[in-house]
């Protein structure tokens, strides 16, 4: 059941989340999301709780229903640049100023929030807490997921299509085997080591 989670008065509010904190290789990708009260969707959750499936099914009827949303994202020069938690809060950043429709509140999966021109609340554990933020997740995280299974395609000996871009044994195996790619997170204490940086 979904924790109680006390909305604040506001007739816009944005959910925004992120994916990809974790990879090795490619941007952190966040969305924000403004759903339409008129459209409900059911079935929002956490993205990490559903399917592939159901999550690619949630994401065709988000980006149809949504009042607006939108992609943020700092690719992998910025997260070395400027660690993955700054580059996260850029990502989310992005994402918000990306609304056709600016929001009057802004509601962040987290404990921390980015610099925001409009009132924004951090809420712990928001994607299975605030239907928003699970939109937001859902549609960072299929969006993220389609990114790597393009990026497979150009270097299939990493089965990036698999993992994600995750440190899972065999990304690192194959990471020992070819080096890393120009998507690879430089600052990363695995590819550091592989580039003999560490």
């Amino acid at each position: 059941m979904r924790e109680l989670f006390i909305y604040p008065l506001a007739t816009r509010i944005a959910g925004v989340d992120e994916v990809g904190r974790g990879p090795l290789v490619g941007a952190v990708v966040t969305a924000a999301v403004i759903l339409d009260p008129a459209r409900p969707i059911a079935g929002l959750a956490d993205s990490k709780k559903l399917s592939a499936k159901r999550r690619e099914s949630l994401y065709d009827e988000i980006t149809d229903k949504a009042l607006a949303w939108s992609l943020g994202r700092a690719e992998a020069a910025e997260i070395d640049r400027l660690n993955i938690f700054h580059a996260t809060l850029l990502a989310m950043q992005r994402a918000v100023l990306g609304l056709n429709i600016p929001p009057d509140y802004v509601l962040i999966d987290g404990n921390r929030c980015p610099l925001l021109s409009m009132p924004a609340l951090a809420v712990v554990k928001g994607d299975s807490r605030v239907a928003e933020i699970s939109a937001a997740s859902i549609v960072a995280k299929v969006s993220r997921d389609r990114e790597m299974a393009l990026l497979d395609l150009e270097f299939p000996e990493y089965g990036f299509a698999r993992h994600k871009g995750y440190p899972t044994a065999f990304h690192l195996e194959k990471l020992a085997l070819h080096g890393a790619t120009v998507h690879h997170r430089r600052s990363f204490a695995p590819v550091k080591r592989v580039l003999g940086l560490a």
